[in-house]
């Protein structure tokens, strides 16, 4: 076959390729909640803030999961629990798990501003705990996860990390089980961002809906029950891979908005 017309055959075939790709994502977008335009949170008092300019943490601040450290002026966060250590000699099994710091400020509504950078990790994200909750694992409540390529909110307390939940996960006889008690706990919006660029993330709870924009851009939103827990006692930090900064975290106090 000529050179000329086998390059027209592979053009058209990737034409019709990158149409459907567009197609899918569209048609992924259009099933997705809006993302309200505004805010759903008035700021109130602020309860919490920290810029990294020492070397030592504030009080509120404790370690979960290694490994954070203040580098820099920022809490870089970089998983070194990467493997999953299987039980020996006595020793209880050690999961994989992203590094996590904590910050003991209880709140109920409100809202959380951070600046967020990716340098390897693969994750990043601002989590709400209540460790008196017993009908979770842990006492996960909700969660805002940023990747390069997604922004995913989860309803925990009530979809993945709920006791019932928690215990049937592993289960491969209760699959389709599992999957419609986690019907509408958790929503993935696309994003697009760049590895050694700084974000301002900020995370909005009000009631039982939590917002997130990035930049002052929405970027994705989730409303359901277990969000609304009314006592979150405390909030962490997560990085999943090798590095992850914070800076410039504020915590408020919130009311929803007029």
């Amino acid at each position: 076959m000529p050179k000329p017309i086998l390059l027209m055959i592979r053009r058209f075939i990737l034409c019709v390729a990158l149409a459907a790709a567009v197609s899918s994502v569209c048609a992924i977008a259009a099933d997705l909640p809006r993302v309200p335009r505004k805010p759903l949170a008035e700021k109130k008092e602020l309860l919490f803030s920290d810029d990294f300019s020492s070397a030592e943490l504030a009080a509120p601040w404790h370690k979960v999961v290694p490994t954070f450290a203040v580098e820099d002026g920022a809490l870089k966060g970089t998983q070194t629990r990467d493997k999953t250590i299987p039980a020996a000699d006595g020793k209880p099994e050690v999961r994989a798990h992203a590094a996590v710091h904590g910050l003991e400020v209880p709140t109920g509504d409100s809202i959380v501003e951070v600046r967020i950078k990716f340098e390897g990790a693969t994750m990043i994200d601002v989590e709400f705990d209540d460790r008196q909750y017993t009908g979770s694992h842990y006492g996960h409540l909700c969660r805002a996860q940023v990747r390069l390529d997604g922004v995913t909110v989860i309803d925990e307390r009530d979809g993945t990390m709920a006791n019932a939940v928690y215990e049937m996960k592993n289960d491969p006889t209760k699959k389709a089980e599992v999957a419609k008690l986690l019907e509408g706990r958790r929503v993935t919006y696309p994003a697009e961002l760049e590895t050694g660029k700084w974000y301002d993330l900020c995370v909005e709870t009000v009631g039982d809906e939590m917002r997130v924009t990035i930049d002052g851009k929405p970027a994705a939103y989730l409303k359901s029950s277990g969000i609304a827990h009314a006592t979150k006692s405390k909030i962490e930090l997560g990085v999943a891979g090798k590095d992850g900064y914070f800076d410039d975290i504020k915590v408020w106090k919130a009311e929803a908005a007029n």
